[in-house]
Formats: C-alpha cells, structure tokens, sequence
C-alpha cells in the first residue's frame, strides 16, 4: 500500500514514542512538522453526524468532548475545542474533515444524503462509524447504498490506522462486551485511502465517555480507546489528498 509522503515521514517516530509509553495515559506528545503539514482544511474540527430514522446520534455525550482534548494535549494540532454537529445536507459538511456516526437504533438516509456522503468521501472526507450495539444492520445497509460496488472488508493490522500515534498490533482493543464477539476494524477503501473505518463490536465511544460512566469499565479501557481514538483523526487528517 502506497503511504501519503507526509505520513511516511511520521510514522517512525510517532510508532516509536507510542512502543515506549506505559499506561495510564501519556504526557503530550507532539508530532512532528511533517504530520502538522495537513492538506489545507476550512476547519479542523471533530463532527458529529446527525441523521433521521429514529436512532439516536447524539449518544455518549461525553465522548468527543474527551477525544477532543486527548487530540490537543497529545498532539500538536490544532484541533477546535468542541465538536460539530452537522447533517448531510449541511452546507458545513465540507469544513471538516472527520465525521462521527454512532448511536443505538436506525439510520435512514434520503438518496441525497446517500450521494452526499459519496462525495464527501470520494473528496477526501473520512467517516468513524461506532457500533454502539443496535446499529449495525442499518449502518450496513445504508452503507451499501452509498458504496455498492465496495465491501467492508477488515482493515489490515499492518495499516497505518493502527500505527499513526499509538501500536494497536492487535487490531481495535475491545472496550464493551455486546455479543461477546471479537472487536473488528472494518473499512472501505478509496484506492489506497481508508475513507471509512467501522468499529465493529468494540464501542469505542462508550470508552472515550467520563471514567466512571460504566462501572464495569476500568480507566485502562477508557486510555485504550482514546489511543484509537487519537490514531483515527491522525490518520483521517493526514491521509487527505495532497497530505
């Protein structure tokens, strides 16, 4: 697979750093100037993406607030504060370049909602879908209709996604039980961009909520998938066009 130039140039010593970290969570880590030099952007900026069918798209209010500020302390970008929130429609969509799906339930998109979140891939835009137990029948066969000729297939463990800031040699790190299955990190892939990364049976965004808003879960889960986290928008921002 064929890196963008400025990621090859980051990769070894932001896989390094990651290798020698313990937990709990790590002191700021600052990327190098190849990494800082993102392809132009309106806005950096984490979003949320709000859609109908009756699921719910604000779930884990906690969690990009925390992701976001994982994002500022640990790296040097310049990441905005506090998230968006934006439908498909949204003349705003453009302005950034992450989006977060997740919720419990349905999602339905109109057929211009569909061609939309085409384009904004086909752009160089990069969708985080959470399967935050509920969603995944519907995410897939929404997904279906934005990409019928592309499969979600597993993304390889020796991608990027899972190297950027932090080592996952594992692959996604399991956060919630759901059915007891394996967490899978599934993607679909625009020639050599990953352009949709689905955490499947993990829950990421329930990890990144307050320590403490699931009892069960110790605050070693929650570093973990802030880690993944901070890979995710590393990687969305870095692996643009042009990066």
């Amino acid at each position: 697979m064929r890196l963008p130039h400025t990621l090859l140039l980051a990769l070894p010593l932001l896989a390094g750093a990651a290798r020698s970290a313990p937990l709990p969570p790590l002191a700021p880590l600052a990327l190098p100037p190849a990494v800082r030099a993102v392809p132009p952007v309106p806005r950096l900026a984490v979003a949320r993406l709000q859609y109908d069918g009756g699921g719910d798209w604000y779930a884990n209010p906690s969690s990009l607030a925390n992701l976001i500020n994982a994002i500022r302390q640990r790296t040097t970008l310049d990441v905005e504060a506090r998230e968006a929130r934006v439908t498909l429609t949204d003349e705003r969509l453009w302005d950034y370049p992450f989006l977060h799906l997740t919720g419990h339930g349905n999602i339905r998109l109109t057929d211009a909602e569909v061609a939309r979140l085409r384009e904004y891939l086909l752009r160089g835009g990069f969708l985080h879908a959470d399967d935050n137990y509920g969603l995944d029948d519907s995410f897939r066969r929404e997904l279906r209709r934005v990409f019928p000729d592309r499969d979600l297939i597993d993304v390889p463990l020796r991608h990027p996604v899972y190297h950027a800031v932090y080592d996952f040699p594992q692959g996604l790190p399991k956060i919630h039980e759901h059915d007891g299955k394996p967490a899978r990190g599934l993607g679909i892939f625009i020639g050599d961009r990953l352009a949709v990364f689905y955490s499947y049976e993990s829950d990421l965004g329930n990890g990144w909520e307050d320590v403490g808003t699931y009892k069960e879960d110790p605050p070693e889960l929650h570093e973990q998938a802030l880690r993944m986290g901070v890979n995710l928008f590393v990687y969305a921002v870095t692996s643009r066009p042009g990066a």
